[in-house]
């Protein structure tokens, strides 16, 4: 039988395992426990032997799901078929939300993705039936928005092929990013190998009031922490302020701890989680949760004296916390707003304070309270007659919340002000942004609510300055067209001529009163026996390759290799393999391997993608044929890295 659903016999299942598993490492422990630990170390694949040594240790885990995107999914698929495994061994789901690309409008960009991607869809879609794993469809929404409305709950774990797969923290889950091959050995069975991380614990304290938003205590704690502060670490929230926050304000909280490089980030349980689960349909998953909260929250130990239980204790004092901006090209270039219009003003700085674009919503920054709070900004500017000043795109995370803020008017009001509404997907947070050549060519600022700002990150352009803060705060500066614009101390001017100053956005409902709609049209559960089905694989295919086992290791040491790349400063997954255009040749190891340390920049040379063949001489060539000419000639290589080598993406 396939079991795609959290049902309720489910999750009582892991929560009798989690009391079972956590009785042994209490005595092995002797001591009381956090969150994280409660939920990573109930999921041992052996509680009793297992090493745990916090930085040193590699666990071997048991998920209780796992989550592919349309991109990372294709590998994952055609590794999978490679173990002849007629099934998935746990849970799974495949979400089409990378593909799509962002050039006019949500409606036209999909029905273009169909027709782009088909050949992709359909081998995802007979795959996913074939080896019964959920197949959710282009338009359904960003795989981390529909994990959260349909599958996370308290005390989970879940691996994902996203780096923001941690998003799931904000209902209490443990969910990690991975690569494909993590995910692929779990769906066949096999336990998940992870280092056992060292913890980080953030107080929470006060109540955010203003245009402070739940955004800004990740913003603020990046600029703190800095892109590598949390790497092998889990991020732990908790204190009195946390249960201020709504379910989903926690999710967008977690989902850029993968900024800081934590393995993950979680809060406990609490009744902003359960009112999220009952306005998604879930209230049995509640009722069970509050029966379970042992499970769900820290010892009162750890949060009475958490100095004595984590590597380091930050405290956010959120009565005191203003709106944060970071960037450009880096999400922990971060300041207050009320410091920014300074930075502009200084020269040394080359921003530039014109506003070319404004972008909300995504995986981290779409929920329904988001929407609210970003439409009444929108409001207030109807009001006084004023629209927005350069363009306002807006990307729902997901049919549900899309659907739902349509009936209510949020959409209506944002539309209003002159807002475009793109596609239920990734879309320009990825670098699926098919944005015109004149409008990214110079340089040029933008600002989103999105969670990573590498260069060229959303549009392909290193020229492009991209700013990341609140969607509240990003519908403000659309209005303004200015980065230098605060909207706690300065004044619009509507078209005649009277100034007036934007309100802080009133507190938003978290969910629907009248609950949540649509959402599920797109999704295709697998039928109970698939075995007779045919995954759709054109052999011809410059889309997608069936891939070969590779030779297992011989055992030896890597001796005589040349080096292919010495980076230099900062080299991201981004820099790594590039995302953009490159997506659509995911499923083709071998095309898409063209792309293979395009934007490092080379220590020796100074150019960036490009090397010196050591074999033949030659300079200039392009790190991947210089890659393809080794592999021919039996020369095996190395790669050195730099300041933070491979920040970024899963």
């Amino acid at each position: 039988m396939n079991i795609i659903d959290s049902t309720p016999e489910f999750v009582t299942k892991t929560y009798e395992k989690m009391s079972t598993n956590l009785k042994v490492v209490r005595d092995r422990f002797g001591r009381p426990l956090g969150l994280a630990d409660k939920v990573l170390l109930s999921h041992l694949d052996d509680p009793f032997t297992q090493e745990l040594i916090a930085g040193s240790s590699y666990l071997k885990v048991r998920p209780d799901r796992v989550i592919l995107q349309d991109v990372l999914g294709q590998t994952g698929m055609l590794q999978f078929m490679q173990t002849l495994k007629p099934k998935v061994a746990v849970p799974t789901t495949i979400h089409c939300d990378h593909l799509v690309q962002a050039r006019n409008e949500g409606v036209r960009d999909l029905e273009e993705s169909l027709t782009e991607n088909d050949e992709v869809y359909n081998f995802l879609k007979s795959a996913a039936a074939k080896y019964g794993a959920g197949f959710w469809g282009p338009g359904a929404g960003i795989i981390h928005q529909v994990n959260l409305e349909n599958y996370a709950y308290p005390g989970a774990i879940i691996i994902g092929t996203d780096s923001h797969t941690p998003n799931g923290g904000g209902l209490g889950s443990y969910s990690v990013g991975v690569g494909g091959a993590d995910a692929v050995e779990v769906m066949a069975g096999l336990p998940w190998e992870v280092l056992y991380p060292r913890k980080i614990g953030v107080l929470l304290t006060g109540e955010m009031t203003g245009w402070t938003a739940p955004k800004d205590v990740i913003l603020y704690l990046a600029g703190e922490l800095t892109v590598s502060g949390g790497t092998n670490s889990t991020i732990e929230y908790f204190g009195p302020g946390a249960e201020s926050i709504s379910c989903t304000g926690k999710a967008t909280i977690t989902n850029m701890g993968a900024e800081l490089g934590a393995t993950t980030s979680i809060f406990p349980y609490d009744i902003r989680m359960a009112r999220y689960l009952d306005a998604t349909g879930r209230k049995e998953l509640a009722n069970i949760a509050d029966q379970n909260k042992d499970l769900l929250t820290p010892d009162p130990q750890v949060t009475t004296n958490p100095e004595d239980y984590f590597d380091l204790v930050v405290e956010i004092n959120l009565s005191k916390l203003e709106p944060h901006v970071v960037g450009p090209h880096s999400p922990d270039r971060a300041r207050p707003i009320s410091e920014l219009a300074k930075e502009i003003a200084d020269d040394s700085n080359e921003f530039i304070d014109q506003v070319s674009a404004t972008l909300i919503g995504s995986c981290t920054n779409s929920s329904y309270e988001d929407m609210s709070r970003s439409a009444d900004v929108a409001e207030q500017a109807l009001k006084n007659g004023l629209k927005t000043k350069v363009p306002l795109m807006v990307t729902p995370g997901s049919e549900q919340v899309r659907a739902t803020i349509e009936r209510d008017g949020q959409m209506r009001s944002l539309r209003s002000i002159g807002a475009t509404v793109l596609a239920n997907a990734c879309g320009p947070c990825i670098g699926q942004w098919r944005r015109s050549r004149e409008d990214s060519i110079e340089a040029n600022s933008i600002v989103t609510s999105y969670n990573r700002n590498f260069p060229a990150r959303n549009d392909g352009q290193k020229t492009t300055m991209n700013f990341i803060a609140s969607p509240e705060i990003t519908t403000a500066f659309a209005l303004a067209g200015s980065l230098s614009f605060n909207p706690s101390t300065d004044e619009l001017t509507s078209p005649d001529g009277k100034r007036f100053r934007l309100e802080p956005p009133a507190p938003a409902p978290e969910v629907p009163s009248e609950k949540f709609i649509g959402g599920k049209d797109q999704f295709f559960a697998p039928p109970q026996d698939g075995s007779s089905i045919i995954v759709e694989i054109n052999p011809n295919s410059d889309r997608l390759q069936i891939l070969e086992p590779w030779d297992p290791w011989d055992g030896e040491d890597i001796k005589d290799s040349v080096v292919l790349l010495k980076a230099q400063g900062k080299c991201t997954t981004d820099h790594i393999s590039p995302a953009g255009v490159w997506l659509s040749l995911r499923g083709h190891l071998d095309k898409f391997s063209d792309n293979m340390f395009m934007g490092a920049l080379n220590a020796f040379t100074g150019e960036s993608g490009k090397a010196t063949n050591i074999i033949t001489g030659e300079s200039g060539k392009a790190i991947s044929q210089n890659a393809r000419k080794y592999k021919s000639a039996g020369q095996k290589w190395i790669v050195i890295g730099d300041t933070n080598y491979g920040e970024g993406s899963s």
